[in-house]
């Protein structure tokens, strides 16, 4: 079999980034990000871009200058192509260690994993109270020949005053021969006592 019936195939190589141009902008540092924004797992080393909140790998981790790769803003085979300009190629720095991004992350579900979501309930809305102005306009023509109520309260005031003054004067009557059992009866004059002199 001759060499040139051979198929080629590519050599292992170092990884790189794939495009020498490098965002200007400074660099993203992972530590500023929470830790479900970022996947430091070598299987998919990726981050949530903060310009288009797009999931993108990294590039060049074992490198001096790992970078966000070239991405697009909408979602694969689903919206069109539009290049997210601020935050591809953009250097990151790594500055958390595997170790420290899995216990952030496994604080963070210990904290939330036994969250549930609550019901919101409305409360109903309640009309606010009028004012006496606005009851004293309700008030039906009909009921007191569209007179106002303050006028119709004197008149009913003027038509029970005098049954009243009379139950008033009844009741502050003492009935003869009734006395509280065991104790002295009331007087029913005014006591001056008499200090003593020495």
């Amino acid at each position: 079999m001759s060499a040139s019936t051979l198929e080629r195939t590519a050599r292992p190589r170092r990884s790189r980034t794939r495009s020498r141009t490098v965002n200007s902008r400074p660099a993203l540092a992972l530590s500023t990000l929470k830790p479900h924004q970022y996947d430091l797992r070598p299987a998919c080393t990726s981050l949530v871009c903060p310009d288009c909140e797009t999931w993108v790998p990294i590039t060049g981790l074992g490198t001096r200058t790992p970078k966000v790769v070239p991405h697009d803003t909408g979602r694969a085979f689903q919206a069109p192509a539009v290049r997210c300009r601020l935050g591809s190629n953009r250097l990151v720095t790594v500055d958390v260690t595997v170790k420290k991004w899995q216990e952030r992350l496994e604080d963070g579900h210990a904290a939330t994993g036994h969250r549930r979501k609550t019901t919101v309930r409305r409360k109903p809305k309640v009309a606010p109270a009028l004012a006496v102005s606005q009851i004293a306009a309700r008030v039906p023509a009909s009921e007191d020949g569209g007179r106002l109520p303050g006028l119709v309260r004197k008149e009913q005031w003027a038509a029970t005053e005098k049954r009243v003054r009379d139950a008033d004067t009844r009741r502050a009557q003492l009935p003869d021969g009734d006395a509280p059992l065991g104790a002295p009866p009331v007087p029913l004059k005014t006591l001056h006592p008499q200090h003593r002199t020495r």
